[in-house]
């Protein structure tokens, strides 16, 4: 079977959430392996957890959050993965998710390396991507058009690409990040990862 023949995985993430930022560095590179594509979904927690129910997983300075601040450490050290943990957390990030969109409807490639920066951007270096003028400034390290791109922050068609979006992931069974869907089969969590290179190899288990 030729790699475009199957079925592309699908990614569901929220640029605010570390598991998503460490399966982010990892699944295009598994999905190759095996001849696979992977289709990105950023999406808004906020609106998955209101609409199931949840609460996120880090609330607080209880023993539960004490416990995942430490294993986004350890798991980034186990996956090879710089990590460097924000000063604000968790953000806000329709701007990121706006934005990766228009730019996937214009160049799918630059769309990627857009989510990697974005996710850098707060993961390791820090920054306030809830911020408009973080996300301009990550686009326009890219070359990507600053003005167009402002522009296109409040458009309504890429509002509503996003509800849509986030929509499709609540039907889908989507209930946080990073959620993978291969063939039907859904893995949450970065630490699904061998899982999932598991399941790539042997056609399923």
């Amino acid at each position: 079977m030729n790699t475009s023949d199957k079925t592309p995985i699908d990614f569901w993430f929220d640029f605010s959430s570390p598991y998503g930022y460490l399966m982010s560095e990892k699944i295009d590179a598994v999905a190759a392996a095996h001849g696979r594509k992977v289709r990105w979904h950023p999406v808004l927690l906020g609106v998955i957890f209101q609409a199931t129910g949840s609460r996120p997983p880090v609330d607080g300075v209880s023993a539960k959050a004490t416990y995942m601040f430490n294993d986004f450490h350890r798991s980034a050290r186990h996956l090879g993965i710089p990590y460097n943990p924000p000063s604000r957390f968790p953000l806000p990030t329709q701007n990121a998710a706006r934005a990766y969109y228009w730019l996937h409807g214009q160049d799918c490639a630059l769309a990627r390396r857009f989510a990697h920066a974005v996710y850098r951007a707060f993961f390791v270096d820090d920054l306030d991507i809830s911020s408009p003028d973080t996300v301009l400034d990550i686009a326009d390290r890219l070359g990507i058009d600053r003005e167009q791109l402002a522009a296109a922050l409040q458009a309504p068609e890429v509002k509503a690409r996003l509800k849509e979006e986030c929509e499709q992931a609540l039907a889908a069974g989507v209930f946080g990040s990073p959620h993978v869907v291969i063939d039907g089969e859904p893995f949450f969590g970065a630490d699904r990862l061998p899982q999932i290179e598991h399941w790539l190899q042997t056609g399923g288990f």
